[in-house]
This record gives C-alpha cells, structure tokens and sequence, in this order.
C-alpha cells in the first residue's frame, strides 16, 4: 500500500499520535510466518514473562491486553468484590477519559479525591476511605494512581510507599496506571521495580503504545491475592489476543534491551527542552512541573486557535485556557524549535 499521509507532519496533541518503532516494527515481522499456539500459549509471550522477571523479579503474573482502558478496567474488576470502589485523584484517566468503561464494564464505582499536580496523597485518600461495612455506601477496596499522572507530574518513590502504606493499613490493595510508566523510571533514574512492586504496588497497568508498541499493554500482578480471576475476566471483557504472539513481540522488544528507557527519556527530555524554550515568553502561564513529556500551559485568549492551524494539540481546561502540549519517542529537536518559533511569534 502507498503511504497517504504527511510523514513529515507533528502534531502535540498525544504521544499516541506517533508511529511505530522501527524496533518494534522488525520483532513484529519476526515473530510472523508459520503456525504459533494461540491465545497465549505461544513462545513469545513466554518469552516476554522471562522479559517482566528481569524487571519485576519472579513470581509475577503477566497477562497482555489490547489498550489501557482494557488494562485498567479488567485489572480492577479482578481486584474489586461487585460492591466495591475504587479511589482515585479527580484527574485520574479513570475519571475523566475513559468514559463510563469503568462503571459499564467494570461495574464499579470511582470515589475521585483532591490532588497536587496530579498526585494524591494518605490524606487526600482519606476524603473518601470511610464507609467501610456500610451497605448504603460503596466500598473502598482499592486506591488506583497513575504514574506518571495525566498532569505531567511524576511520584517519587518514597510517595508510593507512604500511599501503600497507608492503603494496605485500611485493608485495601493499591493499583498503578502505568500508561507512562516508562516516562516516570526515566524521570527519576530508577528501575521500573523501585516504584512499583518494591513500594507496594499490587497490581500494575503496564503501557507501551504511548511508548513506540503498535498496539500492547499488560497488566502485571505483584500481589496474586489482589487480583484473582484475570484468566477468566480477560476473556469474559474480550481482552484474550488469539494471536497474543504479536502483542507479547511488541512488549518483549521494548523490554528486553533498553528501548523502554531510550525512547521514554527522549520523550522526555523533548518536553523539558520546549519547556526551556518558552519559559521566558511574557504571557504564558505553565501551571504544573514539566517531570515527564507533557507540558501544561495557559495561553492567552486566541492564541490556540491560531496555533491549531498548524500544529494539532488539545485544550486541557477550556474555561482558564490551559492547554497540553505532549512529546513522543519520535519528536525531535527541530520539532520543538519549529513549534516554540510559532508559539513566540504569536504571543
């Protein structure tokens, strides 16, 4: 087939909008060809457990999924009796971009709370863990983070372990949206374990199409209590891949070498460097910390629109004028030199 579109094009709207990894795109033609035993008996997705151990540690359970909502939604209906609810900042993606999959497919309810840039913390979670034995009010059984969040911020370490500290003392367990877990390790130079199964994570939504997969995330279970039934609920909500081999390829390129890091510190360091660029602009108000690869800035009034006529991105709070600028695996620095030439010109 001929290519139709502009390849030359970039948007700022989502790091989903970029293409494949060239990497990526070479494990998936390697693993085609011949006959595979479907639905996850397949070499490669056992491949790819051996991939998460190296991580992880052993012990694990890996079960790959077609998209975040997927992982989300399917690793907390594991998680959650049919009366309980789960915890989460009022920003969180559950909350507010992923329709009503949590409540429609999931059947559970979401208890949102404040948060700083993002992130919440014990005594925000304590805003709504109360109820508890009540059967007039849903019950608190899992707290949900995202890491890094929809804000652009990133946990430390030492800020998870209070919250499963905390979450594990109410007698609840703690999940992790992971969508940008790879952004967060590269932010703070960590390996993916330290904030995440070393800090008390029970259960994890690991993201790699933000990251340079075609298509492919897994939900990785630290805690096998926390979430029982993933075998059965990923075929009853229709997240079992037939042909899992390909979705288990992507995962074990991205994770097997360094890719994951490469491509989330590029993303990274992309959205510093616009940060950079801009941060002496009379007239633009950024209004969180730039820690992975969003960028999140109030412009003055007409200025989007303007600016939209040749670089796509997305209003984040129409009525402040707070939009989001997003860097991917593939934005490079004329990229940004471009965008920030726009943006001081018409400011």
């Amino acid at each position: 087939m001929q290519r139709i579109h502009d390849a030359a094009w970039r948007g700022f709207a989502s790091d989903n909008y970029a293409g494949v990894h060239p990497e990526v795109m070479e494990a998936l033609s390697a693993a085609n060809g011949g006959h595979q035993v479907s639905y996850g008996e397949d070499v490669y997705t056992e491949r790819l457990i051996h991939v998460m151990e190296t991580h992880f540690g052993t012990g694990i359970e890996v079960f790959p999924v077609f998209n975040g909502t997927g992982a989300n939604v399917l690793s907390l209906q594991a998680m959650l009796p049919r009366w309980g609810a789960v915890i989460c900042s009022s920003t969180a993606h559950l909350a507010t971009d992923e329709s009503v999959a949590p409540q429609a497919v999931g059947h559970f309810a979401l208890l949102p709370v404040s948060h700083s840039h993002g992130k919440i913390t014990p005594e925000t979670i304590n805003e709504q863990a109360y109820g508890f034995g009540d059967e007039h009010h849903p019950q608190p059984t899992v707290v949900s983070i995202t890491q890094s969040t929809e804000l652009g911020t990133v946990y430390t370490v030492d800020e998870v372990r209070a919250i499963a500290e905390h979450v594990h003392g109410l007698g609840m367990y703690l999940h992790m949206d992971g969508a940008r877990v790879s952004n967060a390790a590269a932010s703070l130079g960590v390996p993916l374990r330290a904030f995440t199964r070393d800090a008390g994570v029970d259960v994890l939504s690991f993201g790699g199409t933000k990251n340079g997969l075609m298509g492919a995330e897994a939900i990785v279970v630290f805690n096998p209590a926390a979430a029982p039934g993933l075998k059965f609920l990923g075929k009853m909500n229709m997240q079992l891949a037939s042909k899992m081999r390909f979705a288990s390829a992507q995962l074990v390129a991205l994770l097997e070498g360094d890719l994951w890091h490469r491509n989330a510190h590029h993303a990274n360091k992309m959205a510093a460097l616009l940060r950079t660029s801009l941060d002496d602009v009379k007239g633009l108000t950024f209004t969180h910390p730039t820690q992975s690869n969003g960028v999140f800035v109030i412009l003055p009034t007409g200025i989007a629109d303007e600016l939209r006529k040749d670089f796509r991105f997305y209003d984040w709070n129409p009525a402040t004028g707070e939009v989001r600028w997003m860097c991917a695996w593939d934005t490079t620095a004329d990229d940004i030199e471009a965008f920030a030439a726009a943006v001081r010109a018409l400011v």
